[in-house]
């Protein structure tokens, strides 16, 4: 006889949301009704919503498990985060519904940080390893990847509108944008999102225009009232408009503002016009104003987590009447008397900024302790600009002076560390993109300021009066916290923005840490997260109260760390490929990745798509142990590899096997694959290194033969042409290795913009040899560096540093700066020579300096 209950009825199913407490966000982006709508989506599919019982208004932390908002900067929101719980867009709900499950969080996230959320990507006709970077990238920042073109998929990637997917989304007319790849490239590596326009199918603006072309302005109306540490005017709502944004707020006024009784009258009147009130101690605060960071009650309410900020974002609130955190822009939060430790020293000027972006970014650079100089001249530093194409630019190179994008200052300013100049973020100028579009979205580091300014026990003083002060409130503080002891009751902890810190009445010094044996001896009952779970199925009398040190919480970041991880190993890992997302990395041939294992998609389904979602990766393959390179290898003059990447990844990685190394550039070369002595810029300037010149052949052979043959049979032999112009490659490398690269050592060569080839070329082959290239537009302040006076005997004084050469084309514009270049010279002490690019060439081939006055410009 079965005893067996029946199982239940395998078609019930729980509700997508059954496990969802939530409370939404009301912004101006998100309007009552949008929201009432997502709320009802909510409770329809089984979630519940938490009323808000708080008297502020404020959100019930404890009771809930999400938030749903367009926009992170409410008041709560980093304590949310601290605590872990989810906070998503509206748009998470109508994917997870679509889904018939709860879609992750992460691809829904308002913050700022994850610039790409709210994208869904679809790859068009590209190589698989550009297809799984541009998928990483994406994922890893905030959006989704469908396999197939729908409604919901906003971006197709593609190189043409040739493609499939291209032509579906075209004939159903679909409202997603067709770019090129580019986009995704430049987003990354710069870690914001910038305009799609010049990317877009099908005549992208970037193939399109000459890069000397006028980038357009951006303009930034939202930076008005942010651009400043201190405000011009106090312009507080009309009489038809009461004030909010202060109701039940209490407000300290730091005396290191500076400001008159007359002003400080209206601004406390405004304050209790709004229902807000006015205190002179900092531990009645809620808002507290003040211009320094180096002042003991600035400390005191920032360890209390007060909303600290300066004149000029309680001009913000007066002037929009909603709550903003000052942490949001960076003049909204005090600065430091003394500025940023080692940018006093800098001198910074800017380019292509116009507008309030301009402003802003003047006012930052002197905050962090810069000088400011609308004019650049040579003692100048850095030139922070917007794109490449201004006077200033050209001088900047010319004078050797830091070229940066904006990021550089605001990131040294929010992470209150000068960071280098050498991380490429740095140095990222797309092509057609004017960055002033993404300036000021940089928002204050609050770890990196709490570790410089605020600590744990910087609050501490060792007044008798103030030490009372703290122990009245940590009194008042205790009763609402009681110890957990074992079988007790306890009150439920009320929450806050950050939790209050002991404070000790008979000393100032921080309480010590506890041993490891302490620890393990102590018979306490262990601390855990403040709100006791609403899920909780313990059968217990009483629920112990609980502190942030929760083995729960451990566990549920540790589930939430799980979930990220392959994302996050999947976009690191691409973004260290050569080349970022475009021409590099991964392809067909790679063993590490199978064919079922490249794409790891969130799927969107379409409405009749039957597509099933990727549940994971594959696992990788054992990677082959690569021989050692022997040989590294530069290809120059050879055209196999144009407009083919899959035959390029394919044949680099099988001479890879063969311990050949392919290479971009001479410096590390050992060997050069060329059709002949020619005069390419990679071919001229390698040979500062004295490499084996081989044929092209040699490389045909290795790959047809699968080994790697001897590179004395494929040596490179002289032709008539090379006798003629009298080459003799043997003697040349021979004197590159007697040179060791500082044939031009001592040499400052100057270079005009207009000369065949364009700068770049002639300034790799300049520096491959020792020597110095400077770009000439003969300004005022140009000059050369000091003569050295170590070369070699073997040098012809016809040749010797004290002859100033400029390499120039022929045109009548580069002709007017011969006069001026002659007079530089002399001003000087050096003798002017006005050469053709015959003279740096053959100079560089036969690796010796030789003077003929066929190589002199005529006039």
């Amino acid at each position: 006889m079965n005893d067996a209950q029946p199982a239940p009825a395998a078609t019930e199913r729980r509700a997508i949301f059954d496990q969802v407490r939530f409370q939404h966000v009301i912004s101006d982006r998100w309007s009552v009704e949008d929201a009432e709508k997502i709320s009802k989506f909510l409770r329809d599919n089984g979630a519940e919503e938490v009323e808000k019982s708080n008297p502020d208004g404020s959100l019930s932390l404890d009771e809930v498990t999400h938030i749903i908002s367009k926009t992170s900067d409410f008041p709560q929101y980093h304590n949310a985060q601290e605590r872990l719980l989810s906070v998503v867009k509206p748009d998470w709900v109508i994917a997870s519904i679509s889904k018939n499950k709860t879609a992750n969080p992460r691809q829904h996230s308002p913050d700022p940080k994850m610039f790409f959320s709210g994208l869904v990507v679809c790859c068009g006709d590209l190589p698989p390893g550009d297809c799984d970077a541009i998928i990483g990238g994406v994922l890893a920042m905030g959006g989704l990847y469908a396999g197939a073109v729908s409604k919901l998929v906003t971006h197709i990637v593609a190189l043409t509108l040739d493609p499939e997917k291209c032509k579906v989304a075209i004939a159903r007319n679909l409202k997603c944008k067709i770019l090129l790849p580019h986009w995704f490239d430049d987003c990354l590596r710069l870690g914001k999102r910038i305009d799609e326009g010049p990317y877009l199918l099908p005549d992208p603006e970037i193939l399109r225009r000459k890069p000397e072309d006028r980038i357009p302005d951006a303009l930034r109306l939202d930076l008005q009232g942010s651009s400043s540490t201190i405000p011009v005017s106090l312009n507080p709502p009309g009489p038809e408009r009461q004030l909010t944004v202060f109701k039940d707020k209490v407000v300290m006024l730091s005396p290191d503002l500076g400001i008159g009784s007359h002003l400080r009258g209206t601004i406390e009147g405004l304050i209790k016009g709004g229902g807000g009130d006015i205190t002179g101690s900092v531990y009645k605060s809620n808002f507290f104003i003040c211009q320094y960071r180096e002042t003991r009650d600035y400390r005191i309410a920032s360890r209390a987590g007060q909303d600290v900020g300066n004149l000029a974002w309680l001009y913000h609130l007066f002037t929009h009447n909603k709550w903003t955190s000052p942490m949001r822009r960076l003049l909204h939060y005090p600065v430091a008397k003394d500025g940023l430790p080692g940018f006093k020293g800098f001198r910074i000027s800017l380019s292509n900024y116009n507008g309030e972006a301009r402003v802003y970014l003047e006012n930052l650079a002197k905050a962090a302790g810069g000088e400011f100089t609308r004019t650049m001249k040579e003692e100048n530093t850095h030139l922070i600009t917007a794109h490449l194409h201004s006077e200033k630019c050209d001088a900047a190179q010319e004078w050797n002076i830091h070229i940066v994008n904006h990021l550089w200052l605001e990131e040294s300013y929010a992470k209150w560390q000068i960071q280098s100049i050498t991380n490429p973020r740095y140095t990222q100028f797309p092509q057609r993109t004017n960055l002033g579009e993404v300036v000021g979205q940089t928002e204050i580091d609050r770890q990196a300021v709490e570790k410089k300014f605020f600590p744990e026990g910087s609050d501490e003083d060792s007044s008798t009066v103030e030490a009372g002060v703290r122990a009245m409130r940590a009194k008042d503080q205790n009763a609402n916290f009681k110890v957990p002891v074992p079988n007790s009751s306890a009150a439920h902890p009320s929450s806050s923005a950050r939790a209050p810190e002991p404070v000790s009445i008979h000393s100032d010094d921080p309480t010590p840490k506890a041993t490891k044996l302490g620890r393990k001896a102590s018979g306490a009952t262990p601390l855990r997260t403040p709100a006791p779970s609403r899920f909780n199925n313990n059968e217990k009398e009483n629920d112990t109260p609980s502190t942030t040190g929760s083995r729960g919480a451990k566990q549920k970041a540790a589930a939430k760390l799980h979930d990220m991880a392959s994302d996050i190993e999947l976009f690191q890992k691409e973004m260290k490929r050569v080349g970022g997302v475009m021409h590099g990395g991964r392809r067909p041939s790679d063993e590490t990745m199978s064919d079922h294992s490249r794409k790891r998609s969130l799927s969107l389904e379409e409405e009749n798509s039957t597509e099933t979602e990727v549940g994971g990766r594959a696992a990788k393959k054992a990677k082959k142990s690569k021989e050692a390179a022997v040989m590294h290898l530069l290809i120059t003059g050879d055209k196999r590899w144009v407009e083919n990447p899959t035959k390029e990844s394919n044949e680099r990685a099988q001479l890879r096997e063969l311990g050949i190394q392919v290479v971009v550039n001479g410096t590390k070369c050992t060997h050069v694959a060329a059709p002949k002595i020619i005069r390419t810029p990679k071919f001229v300037a390698s040979l500062a290194h004295a490499p084996t010149v081989l044929t092209l052949d040699y490389i045909d052979q290795c790959l047809a033969q699968n080994t790697r043959l001897n590179p004395k049979d494929f040596l490179v032999k002289e032709n008539k042409e090379d006798n003629i112009r009298g080459y003799k490659l043997a003697d040349s490398i021979a004197r590159a290795k007697a040179n060791k690269c500082r044939l031009l050592r001592g040499y400052t060569i100057y270079c005009t913009m207009g000369i065949r080839g364009g700068f770049g070329p002639y300034k790799d082959i300049v520096t491959e040899n020792g020597g110095s290239c400077q770009l000439y537009k003969a300004r005022a302040s140009s000059a050369a560096p000091p003569l050295e006076g170590d070369r070699g005997d073997d040098i012809s004084q016809s040749s010797s540093p004290e002859y100033l050469y400029l390499l120039s084309g022929a045109s009548a514009e580069e002709g007017k700066l011969w006069p001026k270049f002659r007079q530089h010279a002399q001003s000087k002490g050096r003798i002017a020579r006005i050469v053709n690019n015959d003279w740096i060439l053959d100079l560089a081939i036969k690796q010796e300096i030789r003077w003929s006055d066929d190589y002199e410009m005529k006039g």
